[in-house]
């Protein structure tokens, strides 16, 4: 809508200046040709301009080149004289609204385009470079430029705000719905849970796969409802971890650690998301936690080792949660378990009787990746192994 208010009003000046200039020029009939054929293309498209869909690629060329055409023709109906001692063309200021209309449709790129055809006529009509000539192309070419530029801005700063507003009504619908699904839905599963297990028989089966349901849902809810701008490295990349989980859930197996100077990164959540289960809950962070896919795997074993000892020594009924924490400098794991816990002195009796899952599948693991491994266990409140990796070489990108 400015676009079209400033080429009425330029239109109005140029027919002002040739009115008042209409006996200098050395045809004046040309002129006035012109001047009547530009009204009349004004008169014909002045709503063009009112919105995007109806200014069109085809619609600017055909106004450039009017306009072009225009300066061009200043040459040819005008006395020299006048030309040499800087009188405006035809179109005078009115060019300056096709170049506009470029900056405005495509940006700055446009811009610079059109407003170097507009320099390139001017040069021509006035026969080589004068002083108020590269003035004036200097001023439309930076000013279309920077319209173009700032234009662009704005559409990204548009599109910023607009993908902001979806995600939070994503977010309150999302958080609504977990509301409704937490008084509900998973409450009646969890309910399902506990009294299958009491009931036993073909009810604890029942109480079992309403446990997994009751997980799948927790973890629906909590992914969140916005859709992520996917690229295609990023699908490339979610598909190789789906293989990776399902080869992992098929063997039972983690991949074998990568060769030394493979510098390869791996989502360690993808490693560890294998784990979870009825009895074992998993809680990650929203975002990659990326380490290089040697001390990842390592990583990823031990949390192994730490789940086989639980259901070992803790029994099969035992629960587990795993924690993973995505921290500047390291990545830290927390295996936590509600079993009977370790008595005062068992690892160093286990030690000595050459049992060494803790000291070599767990301890020894993080102490070659130079991170560490700390376990703590109260007799009867179970047992938390907390597991830190620093990141190295291998780390975030």
């Amino acid at each position: 809508r400015a676009l079209t208010g400033y080429r009425i009003l330029t239109l109005g000046y140029a027919l002002a200046l040739f009115i008042v200039n209409y006996r200098d020029f050395a045809h004046p009939l040309g002129a006035a040709c012109y001047m009547a054929g530009l009204t009349g293309w004004m008169a014909l498209t002045w709503s063009r301009t009112t919105s995007p869909e109806r200014c069109t690629k085809r619609f600017l060329i055909a106004d450039l080149t009017i306009a072009l055409g225009g300066i061009l023709l200043t040459s040819a109906v005008d006395s020299w004289a006048r030309i040499d001692d800087g009188a405006p063309t035809l179109p005078s200021i009115w060019v300056a609204g096709a170049v506009l209309g470029f900056a405005i449709k495509g940006g700055w790129r446009w811009a610079a385009l059109a407003s170097t055809l507009v320099a390139i006529a001017n040069l021509v009509e006035r026969g080589g470079i004068a002083r108020d000539t590269v003035h004036n192309v200097l001023l439309v070419w930076v000013a279309s430029i920077a319209i173009g530029y700032i234009v662009e801005v704005a559409r990204a700063s548009e599109r910023t705000l607009a993908r902001a507003l979806q995600i939070e009504a994503a977010t309150r619908e999302r958080e609504r719905l977990a509301r409704d699904i937490h008084d509900s839905v998973l409450q009646v599963l969890a309910m399902v849970q506990r009294r299958g297990a009491e009931i036993g028989g073909e009810a604890a089966e029942l109480g079992r796969m309403a446990g997994e349901q009751e997980i799948a849902l927790r973890s629906l809810v909590s992914s969140g409802l916005v859709p992520s701008q996917r690229t295609p490295e990023q699908d490339a990349k979610d598909a190789k971890d789906a293989e990776l989980v399902q080869a992992v859930r098929a063997s039972g197996e983690l991949p074998a650690a990568p060769r030394d100077g493979d510098d390869g990164l791996c989502d360690v959540r993808v490693l560890l998301a294998v784990h979870a289960g009825a009895r074992v809950s998993f809680a990650e962070p929203g975002s990659p936690v990326l380490l290089g896919a040697g001390a990842a795997v390592e990583l990823a074993a031990a949390v192994s080792a730490a789940l086989d000892n639980v259901r070992q020594h803790a029994g099969e009924e035992a629960r587990a949660w795993i924690l993973l924490e995505d921290e500047p400098g390291e990545v830290l794991v927390t295996v936590r378990d509600d079993g009977p816990g370790i008595a005062e002195g068992r690892l160093a009796d286990a030690e000595r009787e050459g049992r060494m899952g803790v000291a070599l599948s767990i301890r020894g693991r993080l102490r070659d990746l130079g991170g560490s491994a700390e376990l703590v266990s109260v007799p009867g409140q179970g047992t938390e192994v907390e597991l830190r990796v620093p990141r190295g070489n291998g780390g975030r990108q």
